[in-house]
């Protein structure tokens, strides 16, 4: 039980702290709407997600009335789109045609966003995972609520290096294409390594092939609860700083707890997992750097960052599972630059750098999240980027994933406006010297030899 301790504390978070619940999204099976005639597959699709999500919305925002907790998103996630497409889709446009369907079934419903035009190529392609990679830079210009994802590496497979290289490619396309828009396509488009199939959060959530036909996972986040918690132990040694961010973590995970319970009743869908991420806006207050300040920083990206980091990851994780049974996603603390204002903070003053960034996606909940950088930067080097973050996934088992926008038209010291909750980011230098051997080279880097437990 919740006792009137608990609920005025929760209200303080709540109106001083930013506190809020970040996604409701109900992850929705596509697999009975597969189809070999791509309007048939249309009909399906559209149809099971309306009816499905027709009341998503409306119960969310009921939930927050009751509560007075802020949802501040409401979102699905479908199976992903180059499985269900596979016997209907046959060119780039029929994938867009799909990608259409999805982005009228989300506006009408009224979600924020959709995830699952998405691929899983970690070992290998077919022909359809490959049409619908090459379709995804049409499929985001011309939709503005879907989301795309392409999972390109594991910890049991290896790292696709033809999928590595082809995404590059299809980044630099999405920019191109976006152009005017600040080459905001490339928003939506994430690259991962151990994708989980349960991530709540955009852009690179879809709906795993394990799970069931209709779920509810919510994400919670609190950046600014906590830092306020840490204010009031400055100084204090480690184990006192730990505690106090566990015992943060294990109230802000109660709240999402509560409204994933009265979601999952409301809309008679079963409760999948929830995601415990710290996860920061640019509002000021709301922001992941500036728990590292706190903890004893003086920028984010200053010596012991990645230290700092990494005591922050495993607290929030360690005391968000005692507040939840099912705890999934990715969990821990992101690190985008532009939704985070103290990361942009740290970028204009010159103490974070591509580089440390990388460092600190090894301990991190994701990885190179959110990163504009020069417009003329080459394919290749983009792949080698992406390379670099998936070999880091890779060897220490855990989710990494990359989401860069070459920003066509900009240059480094740049500023590139993204608006909302993706906020604004300064144009970060990019390493210019050649992968372009590596990168060219065809097949796939092995599995770590720890990969091999069976």
């Amino acid at each position: 039980m919740i006792n009137i301790f608990e609920v005025k504390e929760t209200n303080e978070m709540i109106e001083k702290e930013n506190l809020d619940v970040r996604t409701i999204t109900m992850g929705i099976s596509l697999l009975d709407c597969i189809d070999s005639d791509v309007d048939a597959l249309c009909d399906k699709v559209y149809k099971k997600i309306t009816d499905k999500a027709r009341n998503l919305v409306k119960v969310g925002e009921e939930i927050s009335h009751e509560f007075g907790i802020p949802i501040v998103n409401k979102r699905i996630s479908v199976t992903p789109i180059s499985l269900i497409g596979a016997s209907a889709c046959k060119s780039i446009d029929d994938y867009v045609k799909v990608a259409k369907t999805l982005d009228k079934a989300a506006t009408d419903v009224g979600v924020n966003l959709l995830g699952g035009f998405s691929a899983l190529v970690s070992k290998g392609m077919t022909p359809s995972e490959e049409l619908l990679i090459r379709s995804i830079p049409k499929a985001l210009k011309e939709t503005g609520r879907v989301c795309s994802s392409v999972n390109v590496g594991s910890t049991k497979t290896g790292i696709n290096m033809d999928a590595v290289r082809l995404m590059g490619e299809i980044i630099k396309e999405t920019a191109e294409l976006t152009k005017d828009n600040d080459s905001a396509g490339c928003m939506k488009l994430v690259v991962f390594c151990n994708a989980p199939d349960d991530n709540p959060f955009m852009a690179g959530a879809f709906h795993g092939v394990t799970e069931a036909d209709c779920i509810i996972n919510v994400g919670v986040s609190g950046p600014g609860v906590v830092k306020n918690a840490l204010e009031s132990v400055r100084g204090a040694d480690f184990e006192t700083l730990c505690e106090t961010i566990k015992k943060t973590a294990f109230k802000v995970t109660r709240v999402g707890q509560l409204v994933a319970r009265e979601a999952s009743k409301a809309l008679n869908v079963p409760f999948g997992i929830m995601d415990l991420s710290l996860a920061p806006t640019p509002a000021i207050g709301d922001s992941v750097a500036d728990i590292l300040c706190e903890i004893g920083l003086e920028h984010a990206g200053a010596p012991g960052t990645t230290a700092a980091l990494a005591l922050l990851n495993d607290q929030v994780k360690k005391g968000g599972v005692m507040a939840s049974s099912y705890v999934g996603g990715l969990s821990g603390a992101f690190i985008p630059v532009s939704e985070d204002q103290g990361m942009i903070n740290a970028v204009q003053a010159g103490a974070l750098t591509l580089e440390k960034l990388e460092a600190m996606t090894c301990v991190c909940s994701v990885g190179l999240d959110m990163i504009a950088i020069p417009g003329d930067t080459k394919a290749t080097t983009i792949s080698g980027i992406i390379a670099d973050e998936m070999a880091i996934g890779m060897v220490n088992q855990k989710t990494t994933a990359v989401r860069l926008i070459p920003a066509v038209g900009k240059k480094e010291g740049d500023v590139v406006e993204f608006g909302g909750l993706f906020g604004y980011a300064p144009v970060m230098p990019v390493n210019s010297f050649s992968c372009d051997a590596f990168v060219n080279r065809k097949g796939r880097i092995p599995a770590p030899i720890h990969s091999f437990k069976n």
